[in-house]
């Protein structure tokens, strides 16, 4: 008996360490992993009810959210002014009073026109990082309508529910960023009475999750465990953002001003036209022509625009930001012990060539990585202590990651 008594057990459940995976051992007692996993979920539930609940004083303003996205992006001013505004009435409409007597705030949903490289996924990647609520991004070119390969609608919510740790309430309260809305656009001018699988139909399906209903979530996604226990999600509270490419829109712009996207005319005269930066007359007329259906149009109010990044905004995008890629280039190599520096006229060449692969802000990472492949390969192991990347070292590297005559033959 002796013995029994004298053997370890866990302070808080009084196991002994027999019964137990593991038994750690403190100053004045001991806890097992059972209570330790507890005591971890009872710490993360109170501190999500701290992260969640916050007051009117307390809220973001949009001046406050767009001097947040400021540090991390360059420009895109009229973009970050909507997403802030957008995303702050979110807030607001969180904090109202259900009561009968006062108005009802509907949901400000968002959708993003720019070509590629402009910053729009980047806004919402970093707007993330701001927000209290739960937050996802997902694809919509994934999305397929029910029955065939590939996702289904409901896994939009089942990556949110994942994000909310499956808390329900918590969920009904996020925000979603839809990407690469313009792949679902209807294929032709018409309504088909075949089946357009990942096109309008998709289109359809969204419309609930848009304007606000119960949905049945499968907790797994997709509807391939039938046996699984759908979880209703209410999506009236969710903010959903939307942002594409719509690559070829500018033509359906043009074609409504009467004006063309290369030359000069009378009409361009008359009104002011900006012939390079044709994207900021968009409308929502123009989002039907290009394939939107009209419910999807309407059920996204705020429209914005962002504009081509030029010469300026492309060098600042070099260095400017917390996260720029030259940046995190020096850190990485600071990591190594190894004083990294890039001279002017490499950044000035870096930005020239991005102008002219016309791949936007995405194009300088993939140029930069070109150039610093061989040096991030051989410093770390040669012991040096600084580094400095000059022009002809930057178009050497270039050169050798373009294909030449010899290989295209």
């Amino acid at each position: 008996m002796a013995e029994k008594h004298n053997r370890r057990h866990c302070s808080f459940c009084g196991r002994g360490e027999d019964k137990v995976e593991m038994l750690i051992t403190g100053v004045d007692g001991n806890i097992c992993n059972i209570c330790a996993e507890q005591a971890y979920e009872i710490w993360r539930e109170e501190r999500n009810k701290q992260t969640s609940d916050f007051t009117m004083s307390e809220l973001p303003k949009p001046k406050d959210i767009k001097a947040f996205l400021d540090e991390y992006v360059i420009g895109q001013d009229e973009a970050k002014c909507a997403l802030a505004v957008s995303v702050y009435n979110h807030y607001k409409r969180l904090l109202q009073n259900e009561n009968a007597d006062e108005v009802e705030i509907e949901k400000s949903n968002i959708i993003m026109v720019g070509s590629t490289g402009t910053g729009k996924t980047l806004l919402a990647r970093t707007i993330a990082r701001l927000l209290k609520v739960p937050f996802t991004i997902v694809d919509a070119t994934v999305l397929t309508e029910a029955g065939y390969v590939g996702e289904d609608i409901e896994s939009i919510l089942t990556r949110l529910l994942q994000v909310a740790d499956y808390k329900v309430q918590e969920a009904e309260r996020g925000i979603v960023f839809i990407d690469e809305i313009d792949k679902i656009a209807r294929k032709g001018d018409n309504p088909s009475i075949t089946r357009d699988v990942s096109g309008e139909g998709v289109q359809q399906g969204l419309l609930k999750l848009l304007e606000g209903a119960v949905i049945n979530v499968p907790p797994q996604g997709g509807r391939k465990h039938p046996e699984q226990k759908m979880i209703p999600v209410n999506t009236k509270n969710i903010l959903f953002i939307c942002g594409g490419a719509f690559d070829g829109i500018e033509k359906k712009i043009a074609q409504r001003l009467n004006t063309h996207v290369v030359g000069f005319d009378s009409v361009q005269n008359k009104l002011n036209i900006d012939p390079k930066d044709i994207m900021k007359y968009v409308t929502p007329q123009d989002l039907r022509s290009f394939g939107l259906i009209p419910e999807i149009v309407g059920r996204l109010p705020i429209l914005t625009s962002l504009r081509p990044l030029d010469r300026n905004a492309l060098r600042n995008i070099l260095t400017e930001p917390k996260n720029s890629i030259i940046k995190q280039y020096v850190k990485l190599m600071e990591m190594d012990g190894v004083k990294l520096t890039f001279n002017e006229d490499v950044l000035d060449f870096i930005v020239d060539k991005a102008i002219e692969f016309k791949l936007g802000a995405r194009g300088l990472r993939s140029i930069v990585e070109t150039i610093m492949m061989d040096k991030m390969f051989e410093v770390p192991s040669s012991g040096e202590q600084e580094c400095v990347v000059d022009i002809e070292f930057a178009k050497k590297q270039l050169e050798k990651g373009l294909p030449t005559d010899a290989d295209v033959a």
